[in-house]
């Protein structure tokens, strides 16, 4: 893996990036939020073993994120979890009271988060202005100081400080938060 650092605020150069990612530094600067980026474009953050990697240089609450719908696809739900936790549909759709969940369509992901998969996070709710989109949170991830995301692509990552998170920003967005807790062993 190629050498990264991890810059304080947004890129000083934004030539080349998608309006998506520019337009979460916008907000986040607009917030007035702390947070830091790391470019790794050659390196996309397609698995959890590659996530890895790059949270060493964030120092951060691996996150997985998973973009997940009912049967009917008409419920939507984004679910933050330690990325070293199983999924157990199981598990969550217990708590949810509904029969069973499955993971959303990318064509899902990209119409309601602007996210193709693998770069599906947080900010992506900025994006879901018809707040169609439930936001599922573990409640380990609550306990970091620290928590990765991506700029809603996969190329590059931020650190951000978890109670700004999910205080400032979900207001900003207009969206809260469900906590779950999920045990996610056999």
């Amino acid at each position: 893996m190629a050498e990264y650092q991890l810059i304080k605020g947004r890129p000083a150069d934004l030539s080349g990036r998608l309006p998506k990612e520019i337009r979460c530094y916008d907000l986040l600067d607009e917030l007035g939020m702390e947070y830091w980026h790391v470019d790794h474009p050659d390196a996309k953050a397609y698995t959890m073993e590659a996530c890895l990697k790059i949270d060493e240089i964030l120092h951060a609450q691996v996150v997985k994120n998973l973009f997940l719908t009912n049967r009917q696809h008409t419920d939507y739900y984004l679910l933050l979890m330690p990325g070293d936790k199983k999924f157990k549909t199981k598990e969550l759709s217990s708590q949810l009271g509904c029969a069973r969940l499955s993971f959303g369509t990318p064509e899902e992901m990209e119409e309601l988060l602007d996210c193709a998969p693998g770069s599906a996070s947080i900010m992506g709710l900025m994006n879901d202005k018809a707040d169609r989109v439930r936001l599922l949170v573990d409640r380990d991830i609550l306990d970091s100081e620290f928590i990765g995301a991506h700029p809603c692509i996969n190329t590059s990552s931020l650190k951000l400080r978890t109670a700004e998170v999910f205080g400032r920003y979900l207001e900003a967005v207009h969206h809260s938060m469900t906590a779950v807790t999920l045990v996610g062993e056999e």
